[in-house]
């Protein structure tokens, strides 16, 4: 098999088809946080960065962060990409710092904020449940 470069509207398309609600990662952290009794909201609009999972009464916000769009190891990784290298570093890079500006902010407001990277949660799903459940229980 052949590796065949992709033209840049194939790659726009696949970029497109990322989803940004409800992801894997998110589906299964919340369905052990659900199947310990405990209830959430889910992408919450009014509350600043739209945290994937909301505990609105005892102020605690999760966010499900993929690796890519977050800057995992940024350092390393962002040397690793190939294609429009100028467009996705300055990109992953403002995410980094609004995600940096939505924790403080947060926590301002009193919010325990919390994040986990996905490859966290798919290896150590019931842990991250109870960093989670141990926050909320408090």
């Amino acid at each position: 098999m052949r590796n065949v470069e992709k033209t840049p509207e194939q790659i726009h398309y696949n970029m497109s088809r990322i989803k940004c609600k409800n992801t894997g990662i998110e589906v299964s952290l919340r369905k052990e946080l659900w199947s310990r009794g405990l209830r959430y909201q889910k992408n919450v609009k009014d509350i600043e960065g739209k945290p994937d999972i909301v505990f609105r009464g005892k102020k605690v916000a999760v966010f499900c962060d993929s690796e890519f769009w977050h800057g995992y190891d940024w350092e390393n990784r962002k040397n690793c990409i190939k294609k429009n290298r100028e467009f996705w570093i300055e990109k992953i890079n403002n995410n980094i710092i609004r995600d940096d500006k939505v924790n403080e902010i947060l926590g301002e407001q009193g919010w325990t904020v919390m994040r986990f990277w996905g490859k966290e949660i798919q290896k150590n799903l019931k842990n991250c449940a109870d960093q989670i459940e141990r926050a909320v229980r408090k």
